[in-house]
């Protein structure tokens, strides 16, 4: 099984991954450890946390964030995402 480290976020020097992984760890979303991992590519960061700010922190589109988060949660346990 691959083992993915998390980057130091003392090592990052894009203040915006920068910000993205600081926020992540303060607010707990998204998953801080999957964004540290993300960090390995900013650009693979920046795309997931773009589209992501677009979809569930704009309140962006016709759908309400509620069925936003329970289709997410949905979609999870069908899965069997452990996350």
């Amino acid at each position: 099984m691959a083992r993915l480290s998390y980057v130091d976020p003392e090592t990052i020097t894009d203040p915006q991954i920068r910000r993205w992984l600081d926020d992540a760890v303060t607010a707990g979303r998204p998953g801080p450890e999957n964004q540290a991992i993300r960090a390995h590519q900013p650009d693979v960061m920046r795309s997931f946390t773009l589209t992501r700010e677009m979809l569930f922190d704009n309140n962006a589109g016709i759908v309400e964030h509620d069925l936003k988060e329970l289709l997410r949660a949905y979609i999870a346990h069908t899965i069997e995402c452990g996350y």
